[in-house]
């Protein structure tokens, strides 16, 4: 074989000619390349008896379907083993929405249901579920069951049970679920005349107007009374044209005046910064339940609104040093503040009187 020469400044490039080897390995090449091609054609192009693939995919299927079946199945069974596990490491009581142990009207008022328009674009969410807190299943579900066996449309068996309401709100059984039952009348309470400048000796009352004088004329329109036990309050500010929504854990109503039934340790069912004054009596223990507490309070309070504590009972030095730690926190403007006892009710009782401004905050 021949070859060429090429001289490129010193030194030499040599291009060979084509050798025997070299040809042979293309054609080797080639034709693999031929015979992938034929058998990809073949593949693509030849059609397997039908019978078969027929059985080949419906025994696919099958077996998928199954597969699927068995995971669903394990997933079910986890959620379950998680439910008891948290249960019994919570403590808390379960109650079976569709136990027939419960009362028809309870397992109504439990049972899902689905949305007159469909599924809501925002949420999501295409059922509404009711709810009732694991606290009215303590100690005891029959106070509960107690309350929901009644007649439905028929008047509410209040005459032979009219304390259970009561009962089952002082168990944290609160809110309490809704009965289709007509409510009874019941005679009006005793009416008491509250004066709306009473003074006391103590130098722990101050008197609505005292308060209401630490804000510009007309800047309190609606209070909120917290756990009170009377509606005298609300009626002494009525007075000075200034609506007050009372809230009590137990029986209390008055014409004209706004009572809620509701306990202190749930949620206030307002929205926030609605109220020009809210005042306090008595309110929970220390801990994170007065944290929680104090916080929704701060929370329906409008800023610059005032937060009264009247002659606030310190069960002792341990929750005066809450409740003051506690303002300060919130950042509060001191008007009135005054720590000491109450004349003719004993020594040792502490009681906190202050009225308190909300800041504005950013």
């Amino acid at each position: 074989m021949g070859s060429v020469s090429l001289k490129i400044g010193d030194g030499t490039a040599r291009f060979h000619r084509s050798t025997l080897c070299s040809s042979v390995v293309r054609l080797l090449m080639l034709f693999s390349v031929l015979v992938t091609n034929l058998f990809a054609l073949y593949a693509f192009t030849s059609s397997p008896h039908p019978h078969s693939t027929t059985t080949t995919t419906t025994s696919s299927t099958s077996s998928l379907a199954d597969h699927v079946s068995s995971i669903l199945r394990d997933i079910e069974s986890s959620e379950r083993t998680l439910y008891q596990i948290s249960r019994d490491v919570s403590g808390y009581p379960s109650l079976d929405p569709t136990s027939p142990s419960l009362p028809h009207e309870l397992r109504s008022f439990l049972s899902r249901q689905p949305l007159p328009l469909g599924k809501d674009s925002r949420s999501g969410i295409t059922e509404l579920a009711s709810s009732v807190s694991h606290s009215c299943l303590s100690p005891s579900p029959d106070p509960l069951r107690q309350f929901m066996s009644y007649r439905p449309r028929a008047p509410c068996p209040s005459p032979d049970h009219p304390h259970l309401p009561l009962k089952l709100l002082s168990l944290s059984c609160d809110p309490l679920p809704r009965r289709r039952c007509l409510s009874r009348s019941s005679p009006p309470p005793p009416h008491t005349t509250a004066n709306p400048t009473k003074t006391s000796d103590s130098k722990n009352d101050f008197s609505v107007d005292d308060v209401l004088s630490l804000s510009p004329p007309g800047a309190v329109r609606i209070g909120f009374d917290v756990d009170a036990p009377n509606a005298d309050f609300a009626a002494a500010m009525a007075v000075h044209n200034v609506t007050v929504v009372t809230s009590s854990g137990g029986w209390i109503h008055r014409d004209g005046l706004l009572t809620l039934n509701i306990t202190p340790r749930r949620r206030f069912p307002f929205y926030d910064n609605v109220f020009d004054l809210v005042r306090m009596v008595k309110g929970l223990d220390g801990g994170d339940a007065m944290e929680f507490f104090m916080f929704d309070i701060d929370r329906v309070l409008r800023p610059g609104g005032l937060l009264w504590l009247d002659s606030y009972y310190c069960v002792d030095g341990e929750t005066k040093t809450t409740v003051t730690r506690l303002v300060d926190k919130f950042g509060y403007k001191k008007l009135k503040w005054v720590v000491g006892e109450k004349a003719g009710l004993g020594k040792g009782r502490v009681y906190l009187s202050a009225v308190l401004r909300k800041p504005v905050r950013g």
